[in-house]
C-alpha cells in the first residue's frame, strides 16, 4: 500500500523532528509538500528531503493528492490554518494548544463533523513506549484503583535557547498552554476525562530578557501566567494535582506519579516517548523498573498523524483525537478560570480514553 502524501503547513523550530519521522520512519506516511509564511524556510527544509515540493498555503490545500494537512504554525495560526484545511475537504493535525480559545476549538470540530473530515492534535508523546507501558500497568490492576496523583513541569522559560521565543508569553503559551498538553494528556490517557478543576495562577516576572542568539537582549513583555497550580477531579474518582511554571531555576519533583490503593506508579517526563518506567507495590522496600512495552520509545514525534493515517484507511478512531485535544483545553482554560474566580469550575467536555498502542510499533510500521 503507497503511504499517505502529507502536507506540512509551518517549518519551524519542531518541523525538523515531523519531516525526519514522517519521511523515513513512519512507512505509512510520507511528506509530499509544504509551506510557510517565510518561503526561505520552507525551501530550505524541503531541500533536505528529495521529493518534497514547496508552494503557498492555498495551492497545497488545493492539492487532491494530500490528504492529511499537518499544521505546525504557532499557537496564533492554529485555529486559521486548520479552519482552511478543514474547508478544504482535507483532514488536519495540529501541534498544541487545538486552538487559543474554546470557542475556536468547539467551532474546528463541529466544521470538521460537517465536512467528514478528521482532526488531530499534538501531543503524540502520549503514543510512546513509557506512557504507554503505564497505561498497561494501570489497566492491568497492578497498583490497585488509582486514588491520586501528582505532576510538575517546572524551569525557567525558554528564552535562554529557543531562537524566538516571544510566543511563549503571549496569549496561547505559558508553561500550561506550552507544556500542560503533555502532563494532561498523559493523565487522561492514564487516568481518564476530568469532570471539575480549581487552581491558582500568577505572572510572576512581568517582562523577560531573551539570552538566546538570534535576539540576544531583547525583551519580551508577559501576557500570561507563568507559574500555575491546580487541582482536578478525575471523573473516576481519583484526585490529581499539576504545577506548571516558567519562574523555577531548578527543582527534583518528578514528573508525574500515579498513586493507587496496591502501589505507586513513577511515570517517566511526558514530553518524551520513552523514559524509565518505575513501580512499587506494597510490602516492596525499593522502587524497581519495568521494560518498556507497546509504543514507540525514541523521539516520534509524527506518531499522531502516523496512527491518523492508519485509522483513516481502516475506519478506526485516531487516538491523538481532536476531541482529546479539545478537553486538555478545556481543563487548561478552566485553571485560568478558576484562579480568576476563586472557585471550582466544572468542565462540560469530556472524550474517551485513547486506546492502548498495539505491540510492534517499535520500528515505525503498523502491525496488520
Amino acid at each position: 500500500m503507497q503511504p499517505m502524501r502529507i502536507g506540512v503547513i509551518g517549518c519551524g523550530n519542531i518541523s525538523g523532528i515531523y519531516f525526519k519521522n514522517l519521511c523515513s520512519v513512519f512507512g505509512n506516511v510520507t511528506v509530499a509538500a509544504c509551506a510557510d509564511l517565510d518561503a526561505s524556510r520552507a525551501q530550505a527544509r524541503a531541500a533536505e528531503y528529495p521529493g518534497v515540493r514547496v508552494c503557498p498555503v492555498a495551492a497545497l490545500l488545493a492539492d487532491d493528492t494530500i490528504p492529511l494537512i499537518v499544521n505546525l504554525t504557532t499557537p496564533k495560526g492554529h485555529y486559521p490554518v486548520a479552519m482552511q484545511a478543514v474547508a478544504a475537504g482535507r483532514h488536519v493535525y495540529g501541534e498544541k494548544p487545538l486552538t487559543l480559545t474554546r470557542a475556536e476549538g468547539q467551532k474546528l470540530l463541529d466544521a470538521a463533523a460537517r465536512a467528514g473530515v478528521r482532526v488531530g492534535n499534538a501531543p503524540d508523546t502520549f503514543l510512546g513506549a513509557g506512557i504507554q507501558t503505564c497505561r498497561r500497568l494501570i489497566d492491568e490492576g497492578v497498583i490497585g484503583e488509582p486514588v491520586a496523583a501528582q505532576a510538575f513541569m517546572l524551569c525557567h522559560g525558554h528564552e535562554s535557547w529557543h531562537p524566538d521565543p516571544e510566543f511563549y508569553y503571549q496569549t496561547g503559551g505559558g508553561p500550561l498552554f506550552d507544556m500542560g498538553p503533555y502532563y494532561l494528556t498523559a493523565l487522561v490517557t492514564l487516568l481518564g476525562p476530568v469532570r471539575r478543576v480549581t487552581g491558582s495562577a500568577r505572572i510572576s516576572f512581568p517582562e523577560r530578557t531573551i539570552t538566546s542568539e538570534k535576539k540576544r537582549g531583547q525583551r519580551v513583555r508577559v501576557e500570561v501566567p507563568t507559574h500555575i497550580a491546580g487541582v482536578m477531579d478525575f471523573a473516576s474518582g481519583a484526585i490529581g494535582t499539576l504545577t506548571t511554571s516558567f519562574d523555577v531555576w531548578s527543582s527534583e519533583a518528578p514528573c508525574i506519579e500515579i498513586f493507587g490503593s496496591e502501589g505507586s506508579l513513577s511515570v517517566p517526563d511526558p514530553n518524551g516517548f520513552g523514559g524509565p518506567v518505575r513501580l512499587r507495590i506494597k510490602g516492596e522496600k525499593d522502587w524497581r523498573e519495568v521494560p518498556l512495552s507497546a509504543g514507540f520509545p525514541g523521539n516520534g514525534r509524527g506518531l499522531g498523524p502516523s496512527d491518523m493515517a492508519e485509522a483513516i484507511r481502516a475506519g478506526r478512531p485516531h487516538r491523538a483525537s481532536g476531541e482529546l485535544a479539545y478537553h486538555v483545553l478545556d481543563l487548561m482554560h478552566a485553571f485560568h478560570d478558576a484562579s480568576a474566580m476563586g472557585r471550582h469550575v466544572m468542565i462540560e467536555s469530556t472524550c474517551e480514553r485513547p486506546a492502548p498502542m498495539p505491540p510492534g510499533v517499535f520500528d515505525g510500521r503498523w502491525p496488520a
